[in-house]
Parts: structure tokens; C-alpha cells; sequence
């Protein structure tokens, strides 16, 4: 089967969307298919013909104000002149999808929104009435529409007239990377406990719905944490000034373009790992998190709080504060108890995740094979 997924940016970019992108096309590959990503690369710096892993890279320059909605439409052109029997588009928040569904023609059609329904900023946010124009085409012509999560799925239908076109397939993880980890963490928190500072852990994009501000604003009154950030993004610099003015920027450790190793190591050293974002379809560090051990505290009110279970991660009523944030963090009782073994309940591993979505290609593909035999 030819493939063609469609998405905002790709490897080596670093987010969500790239990585779920990433993980189900190498997956393809193995399984036998002929995948090619059609992505953009806003600066011009990356190889615009590239092949990673076995998968087929193509990048077009593109137009994106303030990292958002990356402007190319030379996307819609090129799948107007190449043969896929599937087209698969990620992302409502960014026009590629879009192209994608206009440069349909009589393929098949599938589309995983990553959907949160408002934006990421008041200007976002403003011009999300006028783009959901947009996303009406989109949805109106994708034959399938994967949800990554439960808290997405019911927005989608709430929002989008999507009826019978609707499947929850989750993002995953690699959990055999977790294994040893998951065993590291028994017993840490006695160790920690004896004096040395706890490591507060936070992995992803640097904006301003991530919330990462609220951590860092409440280092003062945390004494005994220390906060390693993983992440690039817009707003680092003002997140490294917040650091400095609230005289706690030398127990922040900013990191960036990581190795997977060094990744892993980080969440073996973490014995909180926090994700306070306001907007998410999912959230794939907090998966890995909890599949390395490392209790967590996440932000309610989005697909996150479908993680809370009251023993391994622990909820915060939106809206996030600085107290509700040193409240939670004093309140936990983590580091003298061990993982318990439901931990990994509803994570999924990659494996998986490729497995279910193939199938969803082949379904979609028979439905056409059927349509020409009757």
C-alpha cells in the first residue's frame, strides 16, 4: 500500500504530532508499505528530499506566523500529481491537513485532528471561529477520523457533524524502553528523601499554554526541588527571565535536542514529572513518565486528566495556580512508596497503536474495492 502522511513538521522537529507521525510511519515501513511524509520546514535549513529510517521525507517551504498553521500550499499540488491509495493528514490546527483534503480526488482519506478546539493564544484563539471554516472541509471530506483519546473524540463529535467516521486510537509509547526504568524507581524516594534535593521533571514544546510558568514560579516556596526543563519553543526566553527575576534560575536546568538515551535518563533521575498544559489530545510524556515509574501531576480539563487516578498521577483543578501547584507537590506522598502494578493501565505501545491504524487503512481501502465490484 502507498502511504502519504501529511503533517505540520517532521523528524527531526520535536512535538507531539511529529512523534506519533514518526513512530506509526517507521512501523509501516517494517510492515511492508511505502510510506512518504509530505511535511514543511518554515526555515529552509532541512533537507528538502530526505529519508529517515526507511521512510520517504519531502518538505516544502512554508509560512508559519508565531509557529502556527504553516502555510504551503504546494502540498495540495503535489498530491494532485502523485498516485497514494491512502493520504493520511494530522493536525486541525494547521493548514497542510487542509491541502491534504482538498488534493483528495478519489483516494482515501484519513485524518487525525489532535484536536483541543481553541488556540494556543489570544491571537489564535480569535482566529479560531473563522478557520473552523476550514475545518469543516476537512472533516467533511476525510473517510475516517482517528481520536487519540476519549476527552478528544467527544469534542470532535461536538463539534464537527462526524457521525460513523469516528475511531479512538490512542498514541503510544515504546514501554520495552521503560522496563528497567520502572524497576530503578523502587525504593528512590527513601534515598531522595535523606536531604538531597527532588528533581521536578518537564518534557515538551516551551509555550504558553504548556504552564511550565507556574512551576517555575513556584520554586521559591519549594526549597527542596530543583526543575530540569526538556523543551524548546517560543517562549523560552521569557521563562529563563522569569527564572532569573524569582532568583531560582541555578536550580533550573534548561535542555534541549536530546538523544533518546539522554531522554531516558532524565525521566530515570525525575521523582515528579509535571504537565500543566490547558490544551491536549493527549499527552505522550506524561504516558512515558508513568511508564518509567515517576508519579505525576498534570493540569485538568483536557485529554490529560484521563491519566489521574489518584495513586500514580494526581490532577489539578483548572484554573492552574502557583498555589494549587505548591499544594499538590507538598501534599503528594510519593517518595516512600513503590509503583503499583496498574500503572500501565490504557497505555499503549507503538506496536500497537501502527497495527490498529493499518488496519484502519485497510478497512477504508476495502470500501472502495467494494464500491467497484457492485
Amino acid at each position: 500500500m502507498k502511504i502519504a502522511q501529511i503533517c505540520p513538521r517532521y523528524s527531526p522537529d520535536i512535538g507531539g504530532v511529529e512523534t506519533h507521525v514518526k513512530e506509526i510511519s517507521e512501523r509501516l515501513v517494517k510492515a511492508g508499505h511505502d510510506v512518504e511524509v509530505i511535511t514543511t520546514d518554515p526555515s529552509g535549513k532541512l533537507e528538502k528530499r530526505d529519508t529517515i529510517n526507511g521512510v520517504k521525507v519531502i518538505r516544502f517551504r512554508s509560512f508559519a506566523p508565531g509557529n502556527a498553521y504553516y502555510f504551503a500550499p504546494q502540498i495540495y499540488f503535489y498530491l494532485k500529481k502523485h498516485n497514494f491509495d491512502v493520504i493520511h493528514a494530522h493536525s486541525y490546527h494547521a493548514l497542510p491537513a487542509l491541502f491534504a483534503a482538498l488534493g483528495k480526488r478519489e483516494r482515501k482519506l484519513v485524518f487525525t485532528p489532535h484536536y483541543h478546539r481553541s488556540g494556543h493564544t489570544a491571537f489564535r484563539n480569535l482566529l479560531h471561529k473563522p478557520y473552523r471554516l476550514f475545518g469543516k472541509v476537512i472533516f467533511s471530506r476525510s473517510d475516517s477520523v482517528i481520536c487519540v483519546s476519549e476527552y478528544e473524540k467527544r469534542l470532535v463529535e461536538a463539534d464537527f457533524r462526524v457521525e460513523g467516521k469516528t475511531v479512538k486510537i490512542p498514541n503510544g509509547i515504546n514501554l520495552k524502553e521503560f522496563e528497567h526504568l520502572r524497576n530503578s524507581q523502587k525504593g528512590k524516594g527513601v534515598e531522595k528523601k535523606k536531604g538531597k534535593e527532588k528533581t521536578l521533571l518537564y518534557v515538551g514544546r516551551l509555550e504558553e499554554y504548556k504552564g511550565v510558568q507556574y512551576i517555575i514560579q513556584s520554586l521559591p516556596e519549594l526549597k527542596d526541588f530543583r526543575l530540569q526543563v526538556v523543551g524548546n519553543g517560543p517562549y523560552e526566553e521569557e521563562l529563563r527571565n522569569m527564572a532569573k527575576n524569582l532568583g531560582v534560575d541555578e536550580r533550573v536546568e534548561w535542555l534541549k535536542n536530546l538523544s533518546r538515551e539522554e531522554l531516558l535518563e532524565c525521566y530515570a533521575d525525575a521523582d515528579i514529572f509535571l504537565m500543566l498544559s490547558s490544551h491536549e489530545a493527549y499527552g505522550i510524556t506524561v504516558a512515558e513518565a508513568l511508564a518509567a515509574g515517576i508519579p505525576c501531576v498534570v493540569a485538568k480539563g483536557s485529554a490529560l486528566e484521563e491519566f489521574v487516578d489518584g495513586e500514580n498521577c494526581a490532577g489539578i483543578e483548572n484554573p492552574v495556580t502557583v498555589e494549587k501547584v505548591i499544594d499538590s507537590l507538598q501534599k503528594i506522598e510519593i517518595f516512600k512508596r513503590e509503583p503499583v502494578s496498574g500503572i500501565l493501565k490504557g497505555i499503549m505501545d507503538w506496536n500497537e497503536v501502527s497495527a490498529r491504524i493499518e488496519k484502519e487503512y485497510i478497512r477504508q481501502s476495502n470500501k472502495t474495492n467494494h464500491k467497484l465490484f457492485n
